[in-house]
């Protein structure tokens, strides 16, 4: 995978094939900034895939985790509050 290119929202706007391109050409993801601030990012279409499988096999792990414990259940609440939380 090539360098992580930062863009302004015009630079994309006005680039957006490039944008593209580079991302399926490259394997190359595109920051794209506001006001010097990191809003979003144009990513390879495979990229993504892999970021939701690993989503994916987390949710499985915690889920297999908290059926594979004897004590009294855990509130889905709680399950899905750790789940958004993310990595400590």
């Amino acid at each position: 995978m090539n360098e992580v290119q930062v863009e302004t929202i015009r630079q994309v706007r006005d680039h957006i094939a490039d944008v593209v391109d580079r991302a399926d050409r490259d394997d190359s993801p595109t920051v794209i900034t506001r006001r010097g601030r990191e809003v979003a990012a144009v990513v390879p279409i495979e990229m993504l895939r892999r970021y939701q499988r690993l989503e994916e096999q987390e949710i499985l792990r915690l889920v297999r985790e908290r059926m594979a414990d004897p004590s009294p259940g855990i509130p889905m609440e709680q399950v899905m509050a750790e789940i958004l939380e993310g990595p400590e």
